[in-house]
């Protein structure tokens, strides 16, 4: 599984996404990537990669867009 989280500075769900992303790597073979708003992505990506997205973070896995923390945190359990 490959994890990618789009988030920014401050952001407490940002961080609790890259802790369960840090957890299921350590349990497999999956892998994550933190990309941080202003650094690796513009406002303008935000919206090109997740059309409608209003919160942070934003999460892919595998390729798709599952959503923020929620989804993150209800499908994929550890």
């Amino acid at each position: 599984m490959n994890i990618e989280i789009y988030g920014k500075d401050n952001c407490s769900q940002c961080d609790m996404a890259i802790h369960k992303a840090q957890i299921m790597v350590q349990e497999s073979n999956n892998t994550y990537k933190v990309l941080k708003l202003g650094k690796d992505f513009t406002r303008e990506d935000m919206l090109e990669i997740f059309p409608g997205a209003r919160t942070f973070p934003q999460i892919k896995v595998d390729g798709k867009n599952i959503g923020g923390w929620q989804e993150f945190q209800k499908d994929y359990i550890v």
